[in-house]
């Protein structure tokens, strides 16, 4: 298999060194906006090489793995899917507008490529999952950060919310996953995962806490419906070069791309 990471921060290093260590992988090609990052990243791998758009190699690659932005999700799934390339995408918020996710959807059927979202930093999804087949009846992500894990987010500093000032546990947002995304892009791509397996963007209750003591980025995924009640708590460690990452998101990017290139299906 070939394989194409769009982004070479934390978890596309982390998968990058993974993916290389794969026999089944033969070739990495490697793209990030910082061309520096890419060509400092290949260096340090046996199968890669640095390559200046994602349609530069999509005639030779079986699957790009989104691990930058979900900007840059947005921008390269249409070309990717078109081209009958599967596609595997860690900035889950790139499908938050209907509209977008749908077209893709629909590219995807007719191109017969496949679209990959890995369970990310977030437990509980397999039974969310199974669970949506029948009525739900409330879907809640209850997230908890340190400040460092919410600096320089917009949102916060337009409400004059100095996280780094925080003495006690504050809740700083609560409202839908559909701005919730939007508003947090590179904290809560979850918020993302949990929607489009429960019930939507606009019935799923986000709740961001910041805990000035916190050692952990954690997920609370709540759900009731008429299979019963589930709470899922899932205490994550941050990546070791980014504390706005779980630790968690890139190993379940690596065990998605495991699975997919063995075609191995146990838990779905």
């Amino acid at each position: 298999m070939r394989i194409t990471i769009v982004g070479c921060g934390s978890i596309g290093t982390t998968l990058a060194h993974a993916a290389d260590n794969m026999n089944e992988v033969k070739r990495i090609y490697l793209l990030d906006k910082d061309r520096h990052l890419a060509d400092m990243l290949a260096s340090q791998l046996k199968k890669a090489i640095v390559i200046d758009s994602v349609e530069e190699e999509l005639y030779h690659c079986d699957l790009v793995i989104e691990a930058a932005s979900q900007e840059a999700a947005r921008q390269i799934l249409p070309a990717v899917v078109s081209r009958g390339v599967d596609m595997m995408i860690m900035s889950v918020g790139a499908l938050v507008e209907d509209e977008f996710r749908n077209s893709i959807l629909e590219k995807a059927k007719t191109y017969e490529s496949r679209v990959f979202i890995p369970s990310g930093a977030v437990c509980g999804t397999d039974g969310l999952r199974a669970a949506s087949l029948e009525s739900l009846d409330r879907v809640e992500l209850v997230t908890t950060k340190g400040p460092k894990s919410l600096e320089d987010v917009p949102y916060l500093i337009e409400h004059g919310i100095i996280v780094e000032d925080l003495k006690e546990v504050t809740t700083v947002y609560s409202g839908p996953a559909r701005e919730a995304v939007a508003l947090f892009p590179r904290n809560v791509n979850v918020a993302a995962t949990v929607s489009l397996l429960g019930v939507g963007f606009d019935r799923t209750l986000v709740t961001i806490v910041v805990d000035p003591e916190a050692h952990s980025n954690s997920h609370e995924l709540r759900v009731t419906g008429a299979f019963g009640e589930m709470t899922c708590h899932t205490y994550n460690v941050p990546a070791p070069d980014n504390p706005k990452t779980s630790h968690l998101a890139a190993l379940s990017a690596i065990s998605a791309l495991k699975r997919i290139i063995r075609n191995e299906w146990v838990g779905i």
